[in-house]
């Protein structure tokens, strides 16, 4: 069965007025019950996420996978590969509020090949 993808809305994107080349945008990402991301990268970016409603589900680069609630955070460094993000609800939704600092430009997320 095919699982429901995340959903991103932007909130804040400007270019840093004391970081040439550098790009601070921030986002909302919705989970869905049982919704699940492709497999990605966030280019060169250095990434905050912060849980903001439900639990998720993350594993990056061959680091063990872990369970976030509400409340908690993680940061992926730049070239992280995002091997999964999932709702672990079949039922409740999940959100993050994810904060990206990139070059100015860059896709914020390419996912892998299929």
């Amino acid at each position: 069965s095919t699982h429901p993808s995340e959903t991103l809305e932007l909130l804040l994107q400007q270019a840093l007025p004391n970081v040439k080349g550098k790009t601070f945008t921030s986002a909302v990402v919705d989970f869905p019950p049982n919704a699940s991301a492709h497999p990605h990268r966030h280019g060169k970016a250095f990434v905050y996420a912060y849980v903001l409603q439900g639990t998720l589900r993350s594993k990056l680069d061959d680091k063990p996978v872990t369970t976030y609630h509400q409340g908690q955070n993680w940061v992926e460094q730049p070239g992280t590969h995002h091997v999964l993000t999932e709702n672990t609800s079949t039922t409740k939704p999940a959100k993050l509020l994810v904060v990206f600092i990139s070059n100015t430009g860059d896709k914020l997320k390419v996912d892998d090949p299929t």
